[in-house]
Order: structure tokens, then C-alpha cells, then sequence
């Protein structure tokens, strides 16, 4: 009797030490998902108080409470960029999580599969071919684009036409998860090929147009872009966040995820589709920003594991704030020069990349 006793008070001492250890590490969690919110927030503070004409937060508030001679600035300049930033970077954040999941891959992202690529292609064909687009210049400045919907239209076109490919492959020839980021650089190559096909018989102001629409900059969001930008990630992310239980069963395979009653084939297919969709949708309107959605998700697991539960909206928060710091630094590091933000984060993701790939040993 006393051993059955002792045995139970084993038991009851080994729970209630799993049961806080289970908090500790929940709160923990939450503790991050706070601090992440916070440095979000500061960081679009310092965002709205930079730029060209020193504004300090007194001119800054009165701008958004009351029109003032530096409303138009801050309403519809420095701010919409700020909400551009965060929003395109959860979006990228989110849809890597997500790939590297459903792939089982950790180098997935819409990146490295050639996503952005597509993008870029359909923008070109729109830009060159179409007329679509049209382009002017002030004095030094770069050629920019204005905002033209047919551009948008065939940049996204471009993006889901990657993905359509990718998914064919890997679900009619079985292609392995490795196989498909090869894929992937194939058709980044193939779209890449493309552009500069269409490059080639264009005009110079053309090829200019095209090259700024690919460098990836977030001057490009305007309120319009931000709304339908928000409404494409909102609804992925509900969808993403209902499945967080799914994806984790698809942690320990197909087989006992499908044990569990997971249907792994249309959760990846589903997956794969809206992560696109919700890149897609960033990439035709800022351009291309590579390397969020690899470096997000994996800063994260670093730091809490694999739960999806916390994974895919941290993900999310951790992408909004790089790409709103990759973005401050576009704008400070050569001032007044405003660098396009895509090369800031590609300097960025490259050496993680590479990091990925000597961790992994083989691909």
C-alpha cells in the first residue's frame, strides 16, 4: 500500500511539474508575441517621424487629428508606407511558415520558389507588350511606375501561373520536397529568361520601367493597395490559423497525420494556393521583396519550437517588423536617397540562405 501511495505521489508531482513548465513556456510565448507588438510599434513610430522634412511627434499629431500643411505627408505618405511595410511583410512571414511546413522543407519560401519570379515576368509582359503601366521621370529621380492595374493584374497572373506549375509537378509526378525548390529555381531561371527576352526588344525607357517595378519598394503602397493587401492576408490568415492543429500533425508525417484525420493532400494543395495568393497579391504592387518569408519563420523556430499555434502568427508579427526596419534602412542609410527596399532584405536573406543550405548538408 505504501509503495501504490508513493507511486501516485510520483505521478501527481511529475504532472504538476509538466503542468508548470507548460505554463512557463506559454507565457513565455505570450511574453514574445507582446514584445513583437511593441517593437512593431516603435518602429513605425521612428518611420512616420523620418524623412526628408524634419517632423517631430507634436507635427505629426496634429497632422493626423486636424488638417494641417503636413497632413498630406504624413497621411498619405509616411504612414501608408509604414502600414505597407507591416502588412507585406506578415503576408511573406506567414506564407513562409506555411510552405516550409506543407513542403517539409526548410529552404521553402515564395522566394525561392520562383513566385516573385513570375511576378516579375507578368509585370514585364504588361509593362512591354501591353503599353500597360505608363512611365515618367522628374529631374534625377528614378522611373517609376504608375499605378496601373493591368501591371497588377498580369504580376499576379504570373505569381499563381509559378504556382500552378509547382503544385502539377509535385502532386502528377510525386517530385520530392527537394525537388520541388529545384523546381522552383528552374522556373525562376525560366521566368527570369523571359523578362529578359522581352527586355531585349523594348525600348530603354520600357527595360527602365521594368527594372524599377522589380526592385521591390514600398513607396508603391498607396491606401487602395494597403485595403485589398489586408483583405488578401486577413483571409489567408484565418484560414492558416483554423488549420494550426493540422499542421502540426504534419509534423510527424503523412501517414500519421492522415491517422489523425488530416487531409494532408487538399491542406497542402490549399496551403501552397493561398500562400501564393497572399505574396502574389504584395508582390504586384510593391515588386519583388525576397528572403521575408525564409528568414521569419526560421528566427521563430529558433526561438519557440514548432507549434504552429504560435508559429504562423508570430511569423507574421516577425515579418512585419523586419521588413519595417529593412525599410527604415532604405530610407536612412544613403539620405536623402531612398534605396528600393528589395535590395536591403535580399543582403539580408542571402547569408541565411546560405546558412540553411551547410545546416541542411544536402539538397
Amino acid at each position: 500500500m505504501e509503495r501504490l501511495n508513493s507511486k501516485i505521489q510520483d505521478s501527481q508531482f511529475i504532472d504538476t511539474t509538466l503542468r508548470k513548465q507548460y505554463l512557463s513556456s506559454i507565457r513565455t510565448k505570450l511574453f514574445l508575441g507582446v514584445l513583437l507588438l511593441f517593437l512593431i510599434f516603435l518602429v513605425a513610430i521612428v518611420s512616420v517621424l523620418t524623412g526628408s522634412m524634419n517632423l517631430g511627434i507634436h507635427d505629426v499629431l496634429k497632422a493626423l487629428l486636424r488638417d494641417t500643411e503636413n497632413s498630406y505627408i504624413v497621411r498619405n505618405i509616411r504612414l501608408t508606407r509604414v502600414v505597407g511595410a507591416a502588412l507585406a511583410g506578415a503576408s511573406m512571414g506567414v506564407a513562409g511558415a506555411v510552405m516550409q511546413n506543407v513542403l517539409k522543407n526548410p529552404l521553402a519560401s515564395p522566394f525561392t520558389l520562383g513566385v516573385s519570379h513570375g511576378a516579375a515576368f507578368g509585370a514585364a509582359f504588361a509593362i512591354i507588350v501591353l503599353g500597360a503601366g505608363q512611365t515618367h521621370s522628374f529631374g534625377t529621380e528614378a522611373v517609376t511606375v504608375f499605378k496601373s492595374y493591368p501591371v497588377v493584374l498580369s504580376a499576379f497572373s504570373g505569381a499563381l501561373i509559378t504556382v500552378i506549375l509547382i503544385l502539377l509537378l509535385s502532386f502528377l509526378r510525386n517530385i520530392s520536397p527537394e525537388g520541388i525548390i529545384l523546381a522552383g529555381v528552374a522556373l525562376s531561371s525560366l521566368f527570369g529568361s523571359a523578362t529578359m527576352f522581352l527586355q531585349y526588344f523594348a525600348s530603354d525607357f520600357q527595360v527602365a520601367a521594368t527594372v524599377f517595378w522589380t526592385f521591390g519598394d514600398i513607396g508603391k503602397a498607396g491606401w487602395t493597395e494597403n485595403r485589398l493587401m489586408f483583405i488578401a492576408f486577413i483571409l489567408c490568415f484565418i484560414y492558416f490559423f483554423f488549420q494550426r492543429w493540422n499542421f502540426n500533425a504534419m509534423l510527424w508525417g503523412d501517414e500519421v497525420a492522415k491517422s489523425l484525420g488530416v487531409n494532408v493532400k487538399f491542406l497542402r494543395v490549399s496551403g501552397m494556393f493561398l500562400s501564393a495568393f497572399v505574396v502574389s497579391v504584395c508582390t504586384a504592387f510593391l515588386g519583388i521583396i525576397g528572403f521575408i518569408g525564409l528568414i521569419s519563420p526560421h528566427v521563430i523556430r529558433l526561438l519557440i519550437g514548432n507549434d504552429h499555434r504560435f508559429l504562423i502568427p508570430y511569423s507574421a508579427l516577425f515579418g512585419a517588423f523586419l521588413l519595417s526596419v529593412s525599410d527604415l534602412v532604405s530610407r536612412t542609410i544613403l539620405a536623402p536617397v531612398v534605396l528600393p527596399v528589395g535590395i536591403i532584405t535580399s543582403f539580408a536573406g542571402a547569408p541565411m540562405f546560405f546558412y540553411l543550405l551547410i545546416r541542411r548538408r544536402k539538397i
